[in-house]
């Protein structure tokens, strides 16, 4: 299954269904409209995607959630997560699968360059602080933890639960599943960026991401089950 979150994603998510859904006519395609007033519902009908909606907005993490419970309800054995806007070519979901396939990694990671001629120098600069953050809570060097473009496992969306909004639910998964011994690998991707809208808030993002790193020094002394 291909899940894609989707805010106000009208006038790019058409291609992202279609490239998604020209890879294998047997992948079911979930777009997750989380409350958008633009028309990425009627966009995602027409592209042939499934579709879920939630009646107002309620952050990347509640989109993950509300997909990640659909496609608990199939019998499907992996679940690609991947971004509306774009910046996730579909035809580089192979690429992810075969690395699942080869490795038996329960979480696969499209890992982006940190290039000047890809990444902004911004989003460089957080994007490694932000990785190593993660890689000292999870206790595995992960390159990309701010990559949305993923395979999981179905065990890993079976037992890792997340309580962290937004964005953050993102960096939670890797360290949970981390901590709980699942294993890592990271598949390489383009670089893609059109100047897309960004939903992150420049200060309170980042202050919510520090309390996420300092309470997960905690998580380690919670006693959890042997998988």
């Amino acid at each position: 299954m291909a899940l894609i979150p989707a805010y106000n994603a009208g006038a790019t998510l058409g291609r992202v269904v279609a490239e998604t859904r020209a890879l294998d006519p047997n992948l079911t395609v979930l777009v997750i409209d989380d409350g958008s007033t633009d028309d990425t519902a009627a966009v995602a009908r027409r592209a042939g995607a499934d579709l879920a909606s939630h009646p107002g907005n309620q952050g990347k993490a509640a989109a993950l959630q509300t997909g990640f419970r659909r496609f608990l309800a199939t019998d499907r054995k992996a679940v690609v997560t991947l971004d509306a806007d774009g910046q996730h070519s579909p035809r580089e979901i192979p690429s992810l699968v075969d690395c699942w396939i080869k490795t038996g990694a329960d979480i696969v990671i499209g890992t982006r360059r940190r290039s000047a001629g890809g990444m902004p120098p911004l989003r460089v600069v957080t994007n490694t602080i932000g990785s190593l953050l993660v890689s000292l809570s999870a206790g595995t060097y992960i390159h990309d933890s701010q990559s949305g473009y993923r395979l999981l496992a179905r065990r890993v969306v079976e037992e890792v639960r997340t309580t962290s909004p937004g964005y953050l639910a993102e960096s939670e998964i890797l360290i949970r599943a981390a901590t709980r011994g699942f294993t890592i690998r990271e598949a390489p991707i383009a670089t893609i960026y059109r100047g897309e809208k960004s939903y992150i808030h420049p200060v309170k993002q980042p202050l919510l991401f520090l309390g996420l790193i300092i309470r997960s020094f905690f998580w380690r002394f919670e006693r959890v089950g042997k998988r």
